[in-house]
Protein backbone atom coordinates (compact mmCIF):
# COMPACT_ATOMS: atom_id res chain seq x y z
CA UNK A 1 0.00 0.00 0.00
CA UNK A 2 1.92 3.07 -1.55
CA UNK A 3 0.71 6.08 0.39
CA UNK A 4 1.92 9.15 2.60
CA UNK A 5 1.03 8.34 5.62
CA UNK A 6 4.03 7.53 7.48
CA UNK A 7 5.06 3.80 8.43
CA UNK A 8 6.23 2.15 10.20
CA UNK A 9 4.21 3.42 13.15
CA UNK A 10 5.12 5.43 16.23
CA UNK A 11 6.21 3.85 19.29
CA UNK A 12 3.39 4.00 21.54
CA UNK A 13 1.73 1.49 23.79
CA UNK A 14 -2.11 0.52 21.97
CA UNK A 15 -0.71 -1.00 18.84
CA UNK A 16 -4.23 -1.89 18.05
CA UNK A 17 -5.40 1.77 17.95
CA UNK A 18 -2.37 2.88 15.63
CA UNK A 19 -3.36 0.07 13.52
CA UNK A 20 -7.12 0.95 13.21
CA UNK A 21 -5.80 4.78 12.35
CA UNK A 22 -3.51 3.81 10.00
CA UNK A 23 -5.95 1.71 7.92
CA UNK A 24 -8.80 4.61 8.73
CA UNK A 25 -6.90 7.34 7.04
CA UNK A 26 -6.43 5.12 4.30
CA UNK A 27 -9.98 4.24 3.98
CA UNK A 28 -11.32 7.71 4.66
CA UNK A 29 -9.17 9.28 1.78
CA UNK A 30 -10.07 6.87 -0.63
CA UNK A 31 -6.45 5.12 -0.91
CA UNK A 32 -8.06 2.08 0.09
CA UNK A 33 -11.15 0.87 -2.19
CA UNK A 34 -14.51 -0.62 -1.16
CA UNK A 35 -14.63 -4.34 -1.42
CA UNK A 36 -10.44 -3.94 -1.38
CA UNK A 37 -8.92 -7.27 0.83
CA UNK A 38 -6.97 -6.44 3.59
CA UNK A 39 -4.01 -8.55 4.14
CA UNK A 40 -3.33 -9.04 7.12
CA UNK A 41 0.03 -10.42 6.26
CA UNK A 42 0.94 -7.62 4.55
CA UNK A 43 -0.45 -4.60 6.82
CA UNK A 44 1.79 -6.18 9.66
CA UNK A 45 4.75 -6.51 7.32
CA UNK A 46 4.13 -3.08 6.05
CA UNK A 47 3.58 -1.52 9.90
CA UNK A 48 6.49 -3.68 11.68
CA UNK A 49 4.13 -5.28 14.09
CA UNK A 50 2.07 -9.06 14.73
CA UNK A 51 -0.78 -9.69 13.10
CA UNK A 52 -2.49 -9.58 16.62
CA UNK A 53 -2.97 -5.94 16.81
CA UNK A 54 -3.66 -5.93 12.83
CA UNK A 55 -6.54 -8.36 13.64
CA UNK A 56 -7.76 -6.87 16.63
CA UNK A 57 -7.81 -3.40 14.33
CA UNK A 58 -9.97 -4.88 12.18
CA UNK A 59 -12.72 -5.91 14.39
CA UNK A 60 -12.35 -2.38 15.36
CA UNK A 61 -12.93 -0.83 11.91
CA UNK A 62 -16.00 -3.31 11.99
CA UNK A 63 -17.51 -1.99 14.36
CA UNK A 64 -17.24 1.27 12.84
CA UNK A 65 -18.92 0.15 9.19
CA UNK A 66 -15.53 0.51 7.61
CA UNK A 67 -14.41 -2.92 7.38
CA UNK A 68 -16.30 -6.06 6.81
CA UNK A 69 -14.39 -9.36 7.90
CA UNK A 70 -15.87 -12.60 6.48
CA UNK A 71 -15.36 -15.86 8.01
CA UNK A 72 -13.23 -17.96 5.64
CA UNK A 73 -12.93 -15.18 3.05
CA UNK A 74 -10.80 -12.40 4.71
CA UNK A 75 -11.05 -8.54 5.89
CA UNK A 76 -12.71 -6.43 3.26
CA UNK A 77 -13.14 -2.56 2.57
CA UNK A 78 -16.53 -1.99 3.45
CA UNK A 79 -19.00 0.04 1.28
CA UNK A 80 -19.37 4.03 2.32
CA UNK A 81 -21.93 5.76 0.96
CA UNK A 82 -21.76 9.44 0.88
CA UNK A 83 -24.34 10.06 3.34
CA UNK A 84 -22.04 7.92 5.91
CA UNK A 85 -19.79 10.46 6.10
CA UNK A 86 -21.91 13.23 6.32
CA UNK A 87 -23.92 12.10 9.13
CA UNK A 88 -20.56 10.84 10.79
CA UNK A 89 -19.38 15.00 10.85
CA UNK A 90 -22.98 16.13 11.52
CA UNK A 91 -23.21 14.01 14.55
CA UNK A 92 -20.06 15.32 15.99
CA UNK A 93 -20.98 19.08 14.98
CA UNK A 94 -23.65 18.92 17.02
CA UNK A 95 -21.94 17.44 19.86
CA UNK A 96 -19.19 19.26 19.84
CA UNK A 97 -21.73 22.40 19.54
CA UNK A 98 -22.76 21.61 22.69
CA UNK A 99 -19.51 21.56 24.38
CA UNK A 100 -18.83 25.18 22.57
CA UNK A 101 -22.18 26.27 23.94
CA UNK A 102 -21.24 25.55 27.22
CA UNK A 103 -17.54 26.49 27.01
CA UNK A 104 -18.82 29.85 25.97
CA UNK A 105 -20.68 29.92 29.57
CA UNK A 106 -17.52 28.75 31.44
CA UNK A 107 -16.13 30.87 34.15
CA UNK A 108 -12.75 30.10 32.46
CA UNK A 109 -13.61 31.36 28.85
CA UNK A 110 -11.43 34.50 28.47
CA UNK A 111 -8.32 32.08 29.11
CA UNK A 112 -9.71 29.46 26.55
CA UNK A 113 -10.48 32.17 23.89
CA UNK A 114 -6.57 33.22 24.20
CA UNK A 115 -5.50 29.81 23.80
CA UNK A 116 -7.69 28.89 20.91
CA UNK A 117 -6.69 32.56 19.16
CA UNK A 118 -3.02 31.70 19.56
CA UNK A 119 -3.58 28.21 17.97
CA UNK A 120 -5.94 29.98 15.19
CA UNK A 121 -2.53 32.00 14.51
CA UNK A 122 -0.14 29.39 14.61
CA UNK A 123 -2.40 27.61 12.02
CA UNK A 124 -2.04 30.52 9.33
CA UNK A 125 1.26 30.83 10.08
CA UNK A 126 2.19 26.81 9.57
CA UNK A 127 3.33 25.74 6.65
CA UNK A 128 3.25 21.73 7.17
CA UNK A 129 -0.11 20.46 6.25
CA UNK A 130 0.64 17.82 9.01
CA UNK A 131 1.21 20.66 11.92
CA UNK A 132 -1.83 21.97 10.80
CA UNK A 133 -3.80 19.25 11.57
CA UNK A 134 -1.98 18.78 14.73
CA UNK A 135 -2.73 22.20 15.67
CA UNK A 136 -6.49 21.39 14.30
CA UNK A 137 -6.88 19.25 16.95
CA UNK A 138 -5.79 21.22 19.40
CA UNK A 139 -8.23 23.40 18.59
CA UNK A 140 -11.39 21.33 18.90
CA UNK A 141 -9.88 19.91 22.07
CA UNK A 142 -9.57 22.66 23.67
CA UNK A 143 -13.09 23.24 23.25
CA UNK A 144 -14.59 19.90 24.01
CA UNK A 145 -12.84 19.75 26.89
CA UNK A 146 -13.91 22.61 28.19
CA UNK A 147 -17.18 22.48 27.82
CA UNK A 148 -18.24 19.02 27.82
CA UNK A 149 -18.83 16.01 30.66
CA UNK A 150 -16.98 13.03 30.76
CA UNK A 151 -19.75 11.34 29.31
CA UNK A 152 -19.64 13.85 26.41
CA UNK A 153 -16.40 13.45 25.86
CA UNK A 154 -16.36 10.03 25.72
CA UNK A 155 -19.24 10.14 22.91
CA UNK A 156 -16.91 13.38 20.85
CA UNK A 157 -13.61 11.07 21.22
CA UNK A 158 -15.42 7.79 20.08
CA UNK A 159 -16.58 9.50 17.30
CA UNK A 160 -13.24 12.21 16.49
CA UNK A 161 -11.15 8.25 16.49
CA UNK A 162 -13.50 7.67 13.35
CA UNK A 163 -12.37 10.55 11.56
CA UNK A 164 -9.44 11.44 9.54
CA UNK A 165 -6.33 12.03 11.28
CA UNK A 166 -4.56 13.58 8.27
CA UNK A 167 -7.14 16.17 6.75
CA UNK A 168 -5.15 19.05 6.08
CA UNK A 169 -2.25 16.82 4.38
CA UNK A 170 -5.08 15.22 2.17
CA UNK A 171 -6.58 18.19 1.20
CA UNK A 172 -2.90 19.63 0.16
CA UNK A 173 -2.85 16.49 -2.43
CA UNK A 174 -5.87 17.48 -3.52
CA UNK A 175 -6.06 17.09 -7.74
CA UNK A 176 -8.03 20.60 -7.11
CA UNK A 177 -5.51 22.49 -5.33
CA UNK A 178 -7.55 25.95 -5.68
CA UNK A 179 -10.63 24.34 -4.31
CA UNK A 180 -8.54 22.63 -1.58
CA UNK A 181 -6.78 26.28 -0.76
CA UNK A 182 -10.72 27.77 -0.46
CA UNK A 183 -11.75 24.82 1.59
CA UNK A 184 -8.68 25.50 4.21
CA UNK A 185 -9.03 29.29 3.82
CA UNK A 186 -12.84 28.60 4.94
CA UNK A 187 -11.65 26.44 7.93
CA UNK A 188 -9.65 29.25 9.27
CA UNK A 189 -12.69 31.55 8.81
CA UNK A 190 -14.92 29.30 10.70
CA UNK A 191 -12.06 28.73 13.54
CA UNK A 192 -12.64 32.51 13.97
CA UNK A 193 -16.10 32.63 13.93
CA UNK A 194 -15.98 30.20 16.78
CA UNK A 195 -13.45 32.14 18.67
CA UNK A 196 -15.51 35.41 18.43
CA UNK A 197 -18.47 33.51 20.11
CA UNK A 198 -16.55 32.61 22.58
CA UNK A 199 -15.35 36.03 23.09
CA UNK A 200 -18.53 37.24 23.51
CA UNK A 201 -19.76 34.59 25.52
CA UNK A 202 -22.59 33.76 22.90
CA UNK A 203 -23.50 30.30 23.80
CA UNK A 204 -25.99 29.86 20.79
CA UNK A 205 -23.52 31.43 18.21
CA UNK A 206 -20.28 29.15 19.34
CA UNK A 207 -22.93 26.04 19.13
CA UNK A 208 -24.35 27.29 15.66
CA UNK A 209 -20.57 28.45 14.64
CA UNK A 210 -18.96 24.59 15.85
CA UNK A 211 -21.66 22.33 14.31
CA UNK A 212 -21.62 24.70 10.66
CA UNK A 213 -18.35 24.34 10.91
CA UNK A 214 -18.11 20.33 11.17
CA UNK A 215 -20.86 19.92 8.21
CA UNK A 216 -19.27 22.04 5.55
CA UNK A 217 -16.11 19.93 6.59
CA UNK A 218 -18.07 16.67 6.09
CA UNK A 219 -19.10 18.65 2.47
CA UNK A 220 -15.36 18.50 2.05
CA UNK A 221 -14.67 15.48 3.01
CA UNK A 222 -17.73 13.88 0.30
CA UNK A 223 -16.45 15.80 -2.31
CA UNK A 224 -12.83 15.02 -1.92
CA UNK A 225 -14.11 11.27 -1.43
CA UNK A 226 -15.82 11.77 -5.18
CA UNK A 227 -12.74 13.36 -6.56
CA UNK A 228 -10.96 10.29 -5.90
CA UNK A 229 -13.25 8.27 -7.10
CA UNK A 230 -14.59 6.32 -4.01
CA UNK A 231 -18.02 6.57 -5.62
CA UNK A 232 -17.67 5.89 -9.50
CA UNK A 233 -21.24 4.57 -10.42
CA UNK A 234 -21.96 8.32 -11.41
CA UNK A 235 -20.46 11.37 -12.40
CA UNK A 236 -22.91 13.60 -10.87
CA UNK A 237 -21.19 14.79 -7.29
CA UNK A 238 -23.93 15.22 -4.26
Amino acid sequence: MDNDVPSPLPARSNLKDEVARHLRDLILSGVLRPGERLDQDGIAAELRTSRLPVREALITLQVEGLVENIARRGSFVARLEPQDISDHYEMYGLLSGLAAGRAAESPDSRRLVDQLAGICDEMRAATDPRERDRLNFAFHQAINKAGSSGRLRAVLRMLSNSMPTYFFAHASGSPDPDRAREWEAAALDEHDLIVAALRTRDSRAASEATANHFRRTGRQAVERLWAAGLWPDTDETP
